[in-house]
């Protein structure tokens, strides 16, 4: 199944599917509220997809729920192993559709899709948006058997970088990652021997993801000979890196790992920091 959906797809509707709104900022539930798919249900980053960290030093700024409360909510949106979720949000996927997409797929869930250019790819098309809170059927917890997979701690992240037969790729903005301003963490730069491929390159002007051969091409020419399962993505804690995990699958290339921490972890922890371009 593809890692992506289009707005006029069928599928959209199929008795199976469950829609989730997914949205971050302290104002997503009035923005939900001013328009959504319709039957799409409610969910927010910091809410529902995240754990208040006690020390972002130790698992950053978004680490990721306890897996049987994460099993929870999942029932409570109505998520069963035979539902075809389709999540989307109003950033392109970057918050917070791409994090829950790579959540569901982390415990085993392949059914999942993110809307193609999200909402907006929706008012694109004229589809006529809700402004009713959408209350789902309730479903049993999600029956979850592992952790989530595919994830790296710091220690291996930062050995990852060192390692020429594995490559970190540092998602975040291009003067975020040279130090030149962090307006997030702490301390400004990169995880030495980091790769800077920013997740906005994998978005044309339409907020669409590029074609899945535009997107293999670059990071085809980006990884070189490295296996894909030898890929760790980052960004400032463990959101955006997710839209490039996605784009990833997208073009074919499975197997990278998700470094949750990311640079609101790796900055607190007094560690080497690079500022030059790799």
């Amino acid at each position: 199944m593809s890692s992506l959906i289009e707005i006029n797809d069928p599928a959209l509707a199929g008795k199976d599917t469950i829609l989730i709104d997914a949205r971050a900022g302290q104002d997503s539930y009035q923005r939900y509220l001013a328009g959504h798919l319709k039957n799409a249900v409610y969910a927010d980053l910091d809410q529902h997809l995240t754990t208040k960290p006690e020390d972002p030093a130790y698992g950053g700024r978004h680490p990721l729920p306890n897996i049987q409360e994460f099993a929870v909510q999942l029932g409570n949106w109505g998520v069963t192993p035979a539902s075809h979720v389709v999540v989307y949000d109003d950033k392109s996927g970057a918050f917070a559709a791409s994090r829950l997409w790579w959540m569901l797929r982390a415990i085993g869930h392949q059914n999942v899709q993110v809307l193609n250019g999200g909402l907006q790819a929706a008012k694109n098309a004229g589809v006529e948006l809700s402004t009713d809170p959408y209350t789902p059927t309730p479903a049993d917890p999600y029956p979850v058997t592992h952790e989530y997979a595919n994830t790296v701690e710091i220690e291996e992240a930062g050995q990852a970088a060192k390692d020429p037969l594995r490559v970190v790729i540092d998602v975040r903005e291009t003067p975020r990652y040279l130090g030149q301003t962090e307006p997030l963490d702490l301390i400004a730069g990169h995880i030495p021997g980091a790769l800077n491929m920013p997740y906005t390159n994998n978005l044309g002007a339409d907020g669409r993801y590029l074609p899945a051969d535009e997107l293999r091409k670059a990071y085809d020419a980006a990884i070189g000979d490295v296996a894909h399962d030898q890929i760790v993505v980052h960004c400032g804690s463990g959101v955006t890196a997710c839209h490039t995990l996605l784009g990833l699958d997208y073009a074919g290339i499975t197997g990278p790992k998700l470094y949750v921490g990311s640079w609101s972890e790796w900055s607190r922890r007094d560690l080497p920091i690079g500022k030059e371009e790799r």
